[in-house]
Formats: C-alpha cells, sequence, structure tokens
C-alpha cells in the first residue's frame, strides 16, 4: 500500500512541475506552453481546476497562430468554458484552426456545417471537411466521414467506403469508429454481416468509454445479438450510456425503470431519465416523455405538455412521435380537434415504417375521414409504404405490404392491433388477428358464463382457405364482453 501512495505522490509531482515548466513558458509567450497551460487549467491537472484561465491562455496561443489552440479556443466559445457561449465567435475560431491545417479544427468546422453551429447548415462544406481531417489522419475525423459515406451526407451514399473510413477510424483506437463498426458488422454494411464481430466491436468501444458504444452494448444484452441476452447487463450499460450523457441511453434507461428491465420498476426514475433524454434533443426520449405526461406515468398527467413533447419528437423525424401526435390531433389531446393534421402526421409515421402510423392511415382510407375523402382521387392509388402512385386492388405491386379493405370493427384501438398482426411477417399463423363480421358466423351456441363475459361457439362462414389447412376446421369460439363499448384504449393496447 505505501508503494502505491509513494507512486501517486510522484505522479502528481511530476504534473506540478509540468505546470511549473509550461506557465514560466507561457509567460515568455510560447503559443504551446499557454496551449498545455490551458489545458492544465481546464482539467485541473497539476493545479486548481479553472476554466476562467483555460479560457485565457487558450486566448493567448489562439492569437499567437497555435493551430489547436484556436480550435480549443473554438470548443470554450461553442460550449461556454471560462466565457460566455456564442457558436459564431466559436465557427470563426474554428474556421481560422482549419484553414491553418488542423486535422482537429477541419473535423470541428466539418460539426459546424453539418448542425449548422454558428452557420449556416451546409452538408457538402461538411463532407469536404471531414474529408480533410480524415486525410490529415484525425481518428474521429475518418469515423464521421464514414458516417457520410453510409448515409449520403453531402455525397453520394457508399457503404463500402463507409466501412473502410470506419476501420482506418479503429486502427487509430478511435471508440466511436469501434462502435460505428460494430454497427455495419451488424446490418451487413460494407461487409458480411457478422453479429458475433459486432459484439466485439461495441464491447471494445463500451470499455474505452464511448457513451454512444455502452448504449449499443446494452441494446446487444437486450436481446441477445452476438451474445446470450442478459438484461440485467443490458440495464448495467445503459447506465453508464446514460450517465456519460448519451440521450439516447437516457431514454432506453427511462424503459428500463418503467417495465422493470434488468432492475426494479420504478415508473418516477423513468419519467426523470426520459426528461433528461428529451431536453437533451432525443427524439425517441421526447415521444416517451409524452407519453408519460399523456397517461401520468411517473408525473401528473398533462396532455397539454404530452401534446407539446410529442410535436417536438414528430418535428425531429421519429415516427412513433409522429403516430402519437396524429393520436393527439385525432381525438383532440392536449389540441383542438383537427381530422386533417391528424391524418398527415399518420401519415409521415407510415411512409416512415412505424406499423401503427400504417394502420391508422389504413382506418382513414377504410372509413374515408375526412381528408382522406376529399382527396380520394389523389390519394387512393397511392401506397403510403413507397409512395408510389400503383395501387391497384387495394394492394401495391411493389411493396405488396399493404392492403386495404373496406373493414372495420368499429373501434379504432381493435383496428389497429388487427392492422399491427396482419402486417408483421414473422408472425405465425395463430397471432394474426382478423375482423370477422357477425353475419359470418352460424350455428350460435351457448356453453358458459366466464369472469369479462359468456363463452359461444360458432362456424366461420367463408373462413380463408389458409386459416382453414391451418386449423382443419371452421369451428370458432366466441367471448361476448360485459361492457364491451366502455373498454377504455389503455386496456386493449395492453391486450
Amino acid at each position: 500500500m505505501e508503494n502505491i501512495y509513494s507512486n501517486e505522490n510522484k505522479t502528481i509531482n511530476i504534473k506540478e512541475k509540468e505546470f511549473c515548466q509550461y506557465l514560466k513558458s507561457a509567460e515568455r509567450g510560447d503559443s504551446d506552453a499557454q496551449l498545455n497551460l490551458g489545458y492544465f487549467y481546464e482539467k485541473g491537472i497539476g493545479t486548481i481546476k479553472d476554466e476562467g484561465k483555460a479560457f485565457q491562455y487558450y486566448l493567448k496561443s489562439a492569437e499567437g497562430g497555435n493551430r489547436i489552440g484556436q480550435s480549443n479556443l473554438g470548443n470554450c466559445y461553442r460550449t461556454g468554458i471560462g466565457t460566455i457561449k456564442d457558436e459564431e465567435k466559436a465557427f470563426q475560431w474554428y474556421l481560422k484552426s482549419a484553414e491553418g491545417g488542423s486535422s482537429e479544427g477541419q473535423l470541428n468546422l466539418g460539426n459546424c456545417y453539418h448542425k449548422g453551429i454558428g452557420t449556416i447548415k451546409d452538408e457538402g462544406k461538411a463532407f469536404q471537411w471531414y474529408l480533410k481531417s480524415a486525410e490529415g489522419g484525425n481518428h474521429t475525423g475518418q469515423s464521421n466521414l464514414g458516417n457520410c459515406y453510409r448515409v449520403g451526407i453531402g455525397t453520394i451514399k457508399d457503404e463500402g467506403k463507409a466501412f473502410q473510413w470506419y476501420l482506418k477510424s479503429v486502427e487509430g483506437g478511435n471508440h466511436g469508429g469501434q462502435s460505428n463498426l460494430g454497427y455495419c458488422y451488424q446490418n451487413g454494411i460494407g461487409t458480411i454481416k457478422d453479429e458475433g464481430k459486432a459484439f466485439q466491436w461495441y464491447l471494445k468501444s463500451a470499455e474505452g468509454g464511448s457513451s454512444k458504444g455502452q448504449l449499443d452494448l446494452g441494446y446487444c444484452y437486450l436481446y441477445g445479438i452476438g451474445t446470450i441476452k442478459d438484461e440485467g447487463k443490458a440495464f448495467q450499460w445503459y447506465l453508464k450510456s446514460a450517465e456519460g450523457g448519451n440521450h439516447g441511453g437516457q431514454s432506453n434507461l427511462g424503459y428500463c425503470y418503467r417495465y422493470g428491465i434488468g432492475t426494479i420498476k420504478d415508473e418516477g426514475k423513468a419519467f426523470q431519465w426520459y426528461l433528461k433524454s428529451a431536453e437533451g434533443g432525443n427524439h425517441g426520449g421526447q415521444s416517451n416523455l409524452g407519453y408519460c405526461y399523456r397517461y401520468g406515468i411517473g408525473t401528473i398527467k398533462d396532455e397539454g405538455k404530452a401534446f407539446q413533447w410529442y410535436l417536438k419528437s414528430a418535428e425531429g423525424g421519429n415516427h412513433g412521435g409522429q403516430n402519437n401526435l396524429g393520436n393527439c390531433y385525432r381525438y383532440g389531446i392536449g389540441i383542438i380537434k383537427d381530422e386533417e393534421k391528424a391524418f398527415e402526421w399518420f401519415l409521415k409515421s407510415a411512409k416512415g415504417g412505424e406499423k401503427f402510423g400504417q394502420s391508422s392511415v389504413e382506418y382513414f382510407y377504410r372509413n374515408e375521414i375526412s381528408h382522406v375523402k376529399k382527396n380520394k382521387s389523389k390519394l387512393e392509388h397511392q401506397c403510403i409504404n413507397c409512395e408510389n402512385l400503383n395501387q391497384l386492388n387495394n394492394t401495391c405491386s411493389d411493396c405488396k405490404l399493404i392492403e386495404m379493405t373496406k373493414w372495420t370493427s368499429g373501434n379504432y384501438d381493435v383496428d389497429n392491433i388487427i392492422q399491427m398482426t396482419q402486417s408483421d411477417e414473422n408472425a405465425n399463423e395463430w397471432e394474426i388477428w382478423r375482423w370477422i363480421d357477425y353475419s359470418k358466423l352460424k350455428n350460435i351456441k351457448y356453453l358458459a358464463e366466464g369472469g369479462f363475459g359468456s363463452i359461444w361457439k360458432a362456424e366461420w362462414v367463408d373462413m380463408p382457405e389458409e386459416v382453414l389447412e391451418f386449423y382443419k376446421s371452421n369451428q370458432v369460439a366466441l367471448k361476448k364482453l360485459k361492457n364491451s363499448q366502455e373498454i377504455s384504449s389503455e386496456f386493449l393496447k395492453e391486450w
């Protein structure tokens, strides 16, 4: 134990000596020493942490022409370290640094153009600066360039190039690149799909301290991707990610607390983590927070706040949030009822692949509600999945996903459940729900009284061939529910 303490003291003394040396050199005008001194003050290395002094020394270094100092000064202005936050000044210092050849400055300038920080958003310029940074050997720049090629940001989408740049990034030890490479292996992007390799790269990233890698690793443990399913480990990695400030991790941690996944169920904690996620700009977290306010999960029920958070989520492109916003407009939850706006948001959700959104759009089609009825000629041949005008006999000739038959149970939530099972490609025959009109039943006979209603049996007239083939009989069991018209939508969703 004495040796450990001795080593720690020795390390502290070395850092203090370094600090004193930098201080002397900085006072003589050495821009490199000023840069290092700023870093020591920012992190509290060899001295007491002092962000104001860190800013002052970064400023001296930057004004002396030090390119890294200029980039670090930009960081101070962007996040408000030792000074008032000023994104335009941040952009200007990043620009000086980048034009001077700093790969770090080029990376930061690319981020500014990518996200519109202190300048107008320009994905083409973002790509060009990421490219310069990556070619200059910056491993984070290489990872960001891979992102550009993967989704087509400022350039033509090229999954092969994305994979190669991620590979360069991880060869340099970049933990964000490790997470991105894991994503490529998980989904077969630019390489052969390999969930085992995906897990290993996520593990490296997570253990290296990447909050994104920790989020991805939690997901692997939750669903058994490349490893044995383990909800306890999933929770622990989500917790690390959330505490590291990752807003996706915060949303997923909220989900764990809400349903008791790998931990004790705690709706209050679920709400708090959803709130952190939502305030951090995560659109999934915003949708989840809206749900909490709508149903009073971990907080007081407030439909107005529910609407506002669904709106933020929907405008941010979250397809679940768009469907939830559509429901708000459809039923007047936190806002005046507006079926036209409801349909517009359902349509956005459906085009994004959200199954509840698709079910909602189909409900509008089947019942010719409001907006659909007024625009029937324009909409009746458009597939809500692929947007092509190729609907014929209620089926899309391209994707065969949506079949808009004219039926309805008369209950919106029941229709949603039925459509969800019918659009699930992985559903087994016994898991698929169908709406059977009462007129299609014959030889109805009473059997007994149950806890929630009476039980009957009948024969299903015109049973579809594939169903008859599976069950080898057209006999069906019936349950007549007590007070079925008063069943809440929450009960039906649980069902």
